[in-house]
C-alpha cells in the first residue's frame, strides 16, 4: 500500500526508477524551498523562497520532473488495464482497484490531519498558524486528483491510444495550446483547467505509446522531443509571457503550473525525450541488485513519502525554531544556503522515522485494501458501480478543494470538505467485496 501505483508486476525496472526517482525530487526540492524565520515575537513564519529571492526560481527546472511521473503512470497503468482487459475484467472494478489504491492512504493521512487540526483548533491555537500548517499539509494534494481522473478515464483513453496512437497526445497538446492561449490571452481561467488534464496526460498518454513501441528510445524523434521540448520551453519564456519558475509563485501571472501552461507543455515534451535517451545506460545501471534494491525500496514507501514529507518539517520546527535552537542567518544568505545541507540532513532522518513509525499502519491499510476492493475476477462485477464513480467525483472535489486552501482554511476546522472526503472514499469502499464474499464466489 506504500506505492503509488501498486507493485511493479514485471514491469520494466526503468519505469520504477522514474516514479520513485520523481517522488524524491518533490520531497527534496519543496524542503529545500521552504525556509523558516523566527519572528521576534516568538512566532514561525515560512517566507516564500522563489518570490523573495527571485534567482531561485531557475532552480525549478531541477525539480519539476512530475512530467516523468505521469509517463511511469501512464506506461505503468497501460499494462495493467490491457492485461485486465484481455482476462475479461470490467473497466469499473479495474477503476475502482486503482482508486482505492490512492484514496485509502489519502483518506488516512487527511483523518488524522484533520483531527490534529481540530485538537489544535480546539485549545485555542492561533489561526495564522493554523492555516499555514494546514496549507503545509496539503500543498501536495493538487497531484491526487489530477491522477484519479486519469485513472479513471484510462479505459478511454486507451482505446483511443489503440485506434490512434501518438496522434491522441499530439491532439491533446494541440488543444491545451489553445486552453493557455485562451488563458493567457482571452483572460478565461476556467479554461485552463482542462490543461490539469490535458497537459499531465499527454505525459500519461505518452506512457502508452512508450510501452507499445510507438516512442522508441534513443531513436530520432526521442531525439527530437529533447531538444524542441527544450527550445521552445526557452522561447516561451525568453519571447513569450511565461516565466520560468516551474513551480507556484504567488503573484506570479501568468504561471506554468497554475494551470500548466503551454510552457509546462513543452517542458513535458522534452523531459519525456530526455528520459527515452537516457533510458539504455539507466536500465544497465539498474541491473545491479543494490541500486534496484534501493529503488525498490523508495517505491514501495512512495505514497507514504509524498503524502507525509512535510510533517518532518513541523517536527523540526517545533523543536529547534519555537525553542531558539537553530542558527538563523540573514534569508537566502550564503550562510543560510549552507545550512540547508544539516536542514535536509535532518529533515531526512526525521521522515525515516515516521515512514518506520507508519509500518504497522501501512500493514493494516493493505489489509483493509485487500478485503474490500473491486472484483478482480473476469466474471465479477464490482457491486454499486454507481457508488464508485460517485464516490470518485466527492472525492476529487474535495482534495481539489483541500490542495487549494490546505486542511484549516481560514484558521478554522472545514466541516463539508472532511464530511465531503469521508463520504467520497466510503463510496469507493463500498464497491469492494469482502474477503468472505470473494471465497463464495470462487467456490461457486
Amino acid at each position: 500500500m506504500g506505492s503509488l501505483s501498486g507493485g511493479s508486476g514485471g514491469r520494466d525496472r526503468y519505469v520504477d526508477f522514474l516514479r520513485a526517482w520523481a517522488i524524491v525530487l518533490v520531497v527534496f526540492g519543496h524542503w529545500l524551498i521552504t525556509g523558516l524565520v523566527r519572528e521576534p515575537n516568538g512566532a514561525i513564519s515560512a517566507p516564500e523562497l522563489l518570490a523573495t529571492v527571485p534567482w531561485t526560481q531557475w532552480l525549478t527546472l531541477g525539480f519539476q520532473i512530475m512530467p516523468l511521473f505521469f509517463l511511469a503512470g501512464g506506461h505503468a497503468a497501460g499494462g495493467s488495464w490491457a492485461r485486465a482487459r484481455d482476462e475479461g475484467r470490467t473497466a469499473t472494478g479495474w477503476v475502482g482497484q486503482r482508486a482505492l489504491r490512492l484514496l485509502l492512504p489519502a483518506g488516512v493521512y487527511s483523518g488524522l490531519v484533520l483531527v490534529a487540526v481540530a485538537i489544535c483548533s480546539a485549545v485555542g491555537v492561533d489561526p495564522g498558524i493554523l492555516a499555514l500548517v494546514g496549507w503545509a499539509m496539503a500543498m501536495q494534494f493538487w497531484f491526487l486528483p489530477v491522477y484519479l481522473l486519469l485513472s479513471a478515464a484510462t479505459p478511454v483513453l486507451h482505446a483511443a491510444h489503440r485506434r490512434w496512437g501518438l496522434r491522441v497526445p499530439v491532439v491533446m497538446g494541440v488543444v491545451a495550446v489553445v486552453a493557455d492561449a485562451l488563458v493567457v490571452a482571452g483572460h478565461a481561467p476556467f479554461v485552463g483547467l482542462l490543461n490539469y488534464v490535458l497537459v499531465w496526460g499527454v505525459a500519461y498518454q505518452l506512457g502508452f505509446c512508450w510501452r507499445d513501441m510507438l516512442l522508441v528510445e534513443r531513436s530520432a524523434l526521442s531525439v527530437c522531443m529533447a531538444v524542441g521540448g527544450a527550445v521552445v520551453f526557452a522561447g516561451l519564456v525568453a519571447f513569450g509571457p511565461f516565466p520560468v519558475s516551474l513551480i507556484l509563485v504567488t503573484g506570479q501571472s501568468p504561471s506554468n503550473t497554475n494551470p500548466p501552461s503551454a510552457a509546462m507543455l513543452a517542458w513535458t515534451v522534452g523531459q519525456v525525450g530526455l528520459a527515452l535517451l537516457l533510458a539504455p545506460v539507466l536500465r544497465r545501471l539498474l541491473a545491479r541488485e543494490q541500486l534496484w534494491g534501493l529503488v525498490r525500496l523508495l517505491g514501495g514507501a512512495s505514497m507514504t513519502l509524498y503524502l507525509w514529507h512535510m510533517l518532518p518539517v513541523l517536527i523540526v520546527a517545533a523543536a529547534f525554531y519555537l525553542t531558539g535552537l537553530a542558527p538563523e542567518p540573514a534569508y537566502g544568505s550564503g550562510s543560510w544556503w549552507v545550512l540547508r545541507v544539516p536542514w535536509l540532513v535532518v529533515l531526512g532522518g526525521v521522515l525515516a522515522g515516521v515512514v518506520v513509525g507508519l509500518r504497522p499502519l501501512e500493514r493494516g491499510l493493505a489489509v483493509v485494501y485487500e478485503r474490500m476492493r473491486p472484483g478482480d475476477l473476469p466474471l465479477e462485477l464490482p457491486r454499486r458501480p454507481w457508488a464508485l464513480w460517485g464516490g470518485m467525483a466527492v472525492s476529487v472535489s474535495v482534495l481539489i478543494w483541500f490542495a487549494g486552501h490546505g486542511f484549516a482554511y481560514g484558521g478554522r476546522f472545514p466541516v463539508l470538505p472532511a464530511l465531503g472526503l469521508a463520504v467520497g472514499v466510503g463510496l469507493v469502499m463500498v464497491t469492494g467485496r469482502s474477503a468472505v464474499e470473494r471465497g463464495v464466489r470462487l467456490s461457486v
